[in-house]
């Protein structure tokens, strides 16, 4: 059988620094020693101090790292994920403010 996903309405908004929607940011090289993830493409932000450091969002799953062109999702329920911004498209759809 195959089933569609219910539609139900949902936030976004591009990830961009200085917003100020992520939950944190962890170190890069934390990241890169543990090897939690691919870093390609990873948002960074060098601080004054010269630690680079990479922003996250903590979601049901754990936490998540954002990528360059991300999409920040923020569900009806409160829970936030991330999306890339090669998949965004193909799942949401622009819906008229009611």
């Amino acid at each position: 059988m195959k089933y569609l996903r219910t539609r139900l309405p949902v936030e976004a908004v591009q990830y961009e620094l200085n917003q100020g929607i992520e939950d944190g940011f962890e170190l890069w090289s934390k990241m890169v020693v543990n090897g939690w993830i691919k870093t390609d493409n990873l948002v960074s932000l060098t601080r004054k101090d010269g630690t680079v450091v990479c922003p996250y969002i903590d979601t049901r799953r754990g936490r998540s790292f954002i990528k360059n062109g991300d999409y920040i999702i923020t569900e009806a329920a409160g829970d936030r994920i991330v999306c890339g911004e090669d998949k965004f498209f193909e799942r949401y759809d622009v819906i008229e403010d009611q």
